[in-house]
C-alpha cells in the first residue's frame, strides 16, 4: 500500500475544529466531496502535511497546530481604511455590500484574492480587516485517508491533483506495494 510523500495524490476527509470553550466545528470535508490534493507541494499549511506524511489510505488522524504552525496570529497591519470609491460598480458604490460584519471578496495590487471583514463604514472610507478568520486560533484536524496514488506526469509539472468527476474514483488500481 503507498504511505503519502512527494508527488502522491492525496484524498482525505476530515473534521476541523476551533480549540476553545465552544470546540466550534468551522469546516466539514466528507466522503462525498474529499479533500484531493498533490502533496509536498506547498498548496496546504505545512504542519497540516508533516502531520499526515507517512499514512496510508484507511489510516486516521487527529492533531493540533498551534496559531504560529497554522494561520498564524492576527496583524494589526492588515486592518485597513479603504476609499469608499473602492466599492463603486458601474459607477456606484455597492451599498448592499458595505455592512458592518460582511465579508467582501477583494484582490491586491498583484491580483492575489483575499477576503476582507468590513468593521465600519465611513462618509469615505471602509475600514476592513484582512487577517485570516482563523488567525490566532489553535486548530483541531481529525480525519481519514481516503486514497494515495501516484501523480501523473501533468500533475507533477502543474503542482497540483487532477479533480476527477468519474464515479468508479480508485476501482481499477489494485495492486499493493
Amino acid at each position: 500500500m503507498m504511505i503519502i510523500e512527494e508527488n502522491k495524490v492525496v484524498s482525505l476527509t476530515y473534521e476541523l475544529k476551533v480549540d476553545d470553550e465552544q470546540n466550534e466545528v468551522v469546516e466539514n470535508v466528507d466522503e462525498n466531496s474529499p479533500l484531493t490534493f498533490l502533496f509536498g507541494r506547498g498548496n496546504l499549511l505545512p504542519d497540516f502535511e508533516e502531520n499526515i506524511r507517512g499514512l496510508k489510505e484507511g489510516d486516521t488522524f487527529d492533531f493540533k497546530l498551534q496559531p504560529e504552525k497554522a494561520y498564524g496570529q492576527s496583524s494589526d497591519d492588515a486592518v485597513i481604511d479603504l476609499p469608499k470609491n473602492t466599492f463603486e460598480v458601474d459607477g456606484k458604490i455597492a451599498e448592499n455590500l458595505l455592512k458592518v460584519g460582511n465579508t467582501i471578496p477583494m484582490q491586491d495590487t498583484s491580483g492575489n484574492r483575499l477576503s476582507g471583514v468590513v468593521l465600519e463604514v465611513g462618509e469615505e472610507s471602509v475600514k476592513m480587516d484582512f487577517n485570516h478568520p482563523l488567525a490566532d486560533k489553535t486548530l483541531i484536524f481529525k480525519g481519514k485517508i481516503k486514497e494515495v496514488r501516484e501523480a501523473t506526469q501533468e500533475e507533477i509539472e502543474q503542482g497540483e491533483a487532477q479533480q476527477e468527476c468519474s464515479q468508479s474514483d480508485g476501482e481499477e488500481e489494485g495492486e499493493e506495494e
